[in-house]
């Protein structure tokens, strides 16, 4: 019945129209006109440059409110730092002592967290962990000395005050001054805004986690299917996805359809504009700060050369397009020398981007490239390494529907998937992996929580992910990225974690070894040691994971450690692992930086002592 009634909704192409048609605002009003006058007539909402205010120096004022916004021709309520969307740059300087003062001025509790920020833990800015938050009326004073320079952020870690415009960029210059050597700095900040209220949104993926998913397969899919592989494999592609109730276009829990995706708080119509002279070299500090959306960025017509991830400096990469998880950053050296050209930013699910321009000349723009079509998930993302089926009676990977009470396919009628009979010749994303020892679940992951296992998971870390393989572009892969010689720590590990990321779509639950934020104990880690930690991700969903106050140091499948970072994109059926000096005494959040997931319980602490 949820179908019937969900499929006489809008098709996302529509208000998409509509919005590019210019109907947008380009930023936020200052507050300065009266709530009542701005719904009644919302032309009143004042525009920004696209660009937000930059503070620098040791001492900050920072006030959150409610500011009007309207992006959509509809006027709203954001969250926002000192009046604006996105909040003020914040620019610091590596050995100073920084001293912000935060004052709410909401009806509700808030918070600032300094994402990817070394300090103490009372300073990370988490309600319930670190501190208790910030309440209505009160200030609080965030101190401490910054221990790092690059490109970082700063966003709310209260209800869904992220996803309502509580987010802004930071920029710490080196002590020693800057190795990489630019004409021109730009910061691009990406984001996600729906005019729905965000517990709304959830509700309604709670209700059903294919709300706002229109890539549904379709009889027109099928034929194709039939037409490149034949009715047998046809068939057998479809009965499999219908047996596991999973659906192999489920890329993204939020979608266009609700979403206006931004680029340094302007949308795709008013164009944001970073202005260059021909020789010069551009640096972009690409951030993603949306709440859901991964963002295949490229800049048609010009290579980028990556020279950081996640604020730390690698040995430079040229690459056309780098996916970027929420809560990644990547800075990118360009060379433009014509006219104009787009940066492209889509959504991972293509139903939507964020586009700006860089141009000799204000008012010149290039052209924008169609969204490329979305792709269905392979097997290899549903099961992990393919090659470890041998000898496994379900496929590298166990199904649970919580009313079974079983453990795996091969224990539920009508759910042992016979590959022997199955043409998967024709199936996409068969690209070879690197195989992985076959893992072990917690007994918590037999439950209600979560509704897929994988047995043999993949590590290949240089795979672009879904959308990106064999697209004719080069894509930055986390195989590319090498920190640069003396970053990172010689130690070998001295205890090992597993967690694995677990879920259950039809409930719309998100957990860490079968069990929300909620019902889990903290993790502890001993202060001083060197522990390797190893995600197993068993879902069918790509999770940006986060964890507060130390780095992580991925390693590579061989256990080469390669590159620091503090946000790090596990892939579907995917294993990765990295290494983390236990250094930061205190209490630390750990979480999938997707909002929902976060909230629906993908979430642990972290306790350091």
């Amino acid at each position: 019945m949820k179908h019937k009634i969900y499929s006489a909704r809008t098709s996302p192409n529509q208000p998409r129209r509509k919005f590019l048609q210019g109907v947008a605002a380009s930023g936020v009003a200052l507050g300065l006109v009266p709530w009542e006058n701005l719904l009644a007539a919302p032309q009143t909402t004042a525009k920004i440059s696209g660009t937000p205010q930059i503070l620098s120096g040791t001492e900050f004022d920072l006030t959150i409110a409610q500011t009007p916004v309207n992006f959509t021709g509809k006027t709203r309520l954001a969250t926002t730092v000192n009046g604006t969307l996105p909040g003020p740059i914040l620019r610091w300087r590596e050995g100073d002592t920084i001293t912000l003062r935060v004052t709410n001025k909401l009806s509700e509790q808030t918070s600032i967290h300094w994402h990817g920020i070394l300090l103490p833990f009372q300073m990370d800015g988490v309600p319930g962990i670190s501190f208790a938050g910030i309440a209505p009326g009160a200030t609080f004073t965030y101190q401490f000395k910054v221990r790092q320079s690059g490109t970082y952020w700063y966003h709310a870690h209260s209800g869904f005050q992220e996803q309502e415009g509580l987010y802004g960029a930071i920029v710490i210059e080196p002590a020693l001054g800057d190795a990489i050597k630019s004409e021109r700095d730009y910061v691009i900040t990406l984001a996600d805004w729906s005019d729905e209220a965000s517990a709304r949104m959830l509700k309604k993926l709670k209700m059903e986690s294919g709300y706002y998913n229109f890539n549904q397969p379709t009889v027109g899919q099928f034929f194709k299917d039939v037409a490149q592989d034949g009715w047998s494999a046809a068939l057998a592609k479809r009965r499999m996805w219908n047996e596991m109730r999973m659906n192999p276009t489920d890329l993204a829990d939020v979608s266009g359809y609700t979403y206006t995706y931004l680029m340094n708080g302007t949308t795709p119509a008013d164009n944001w504009t970073g202005l260059f002279q021909p020789g010069e070299r551009v640096r972009l500090r690409l951030i993603n700060s949306s709440a859901m959306t991964f963002f295949d960025v490229r800049i048609p017509g010009l290579k980028m050369t990556v020279v950081q991830a996640d604020g730390q400096n690698v040995e430079p990469v040229t690459v056309d397009e780098i996916r970027m998880g929420v809560a990644e950053t990547y800075d990118v050296l360009v060379s433009p020398t014509e006219e104009a050209y787009t940066v492209f930013a889509q959504s991972m699910d293509r139903t939507g981007y964020a586009r700006g321009t860089l141009a000799r000349q204000t008012g010149l723009s290039a052209a924008i490239p169609a969204l490329d079509k979305p792709e269905p998930l392979s097997m290899n993302d549903m099961m992990g390494d393919m090659g470890g089926m041998a000898g496994m009676n379900h496929g590298g990977m166990a199904m649970d529907h919580s009313k079974h009470g079983m453990e795996g396919m091969a224990d539920m009628p009508g759910m042992t998937m016979d590959h022997s009979s199955m043409d998967m010749s024709g199936m996409s994303g068969m690209e070879e992996t690197k195989p992985a020892a076959p893992v072990r679940h917690a007994k918590s992951e037999y439950g209600p929580s979560v509704d897929m296992r994988v047995d043999t998971p993949r590590t290949n870390l240089d795979d672009p992910g879904i959308g990106l393989r064999n697209n004719g572009r080069k894509v930055l892969t986390y195989a590319d990225l090498h920190s640069l010689p003396g970053i990172m720590s010689v130690r070998e590990a001295e205890q090992d974690i597993e967690l694995h990321l677990t879920g259950n779509m039809e409930r719309y639950t998100w957990s860490l070894d079968g069990l929300e934020f909620g019902k889990s104990t903290p993790v502890h880690f001993p202060a001083g040691k060197r522990i390797r930690v190893i995600f197993v991700n068993d879902t069918m969903m790509a999770h940006p994971m986060h964890l507060h106050g130390m780095w992580a140091e991925l390693e590579s499948a061989e256990g080469v450690v390669q590159v620091r970072k503090h946000t790090i994109i596990v892939q579907p059926a995917q294993r990765i692992s990295f290494l983390v000096t236990a250094d930061a005494l205190g209490r630390w959040a750990w979480h999938c930086h997707l909002m929902f997931h976060m909230d629906a319980g993908m979430m642990r602490e972290v306790v350091v002592a």
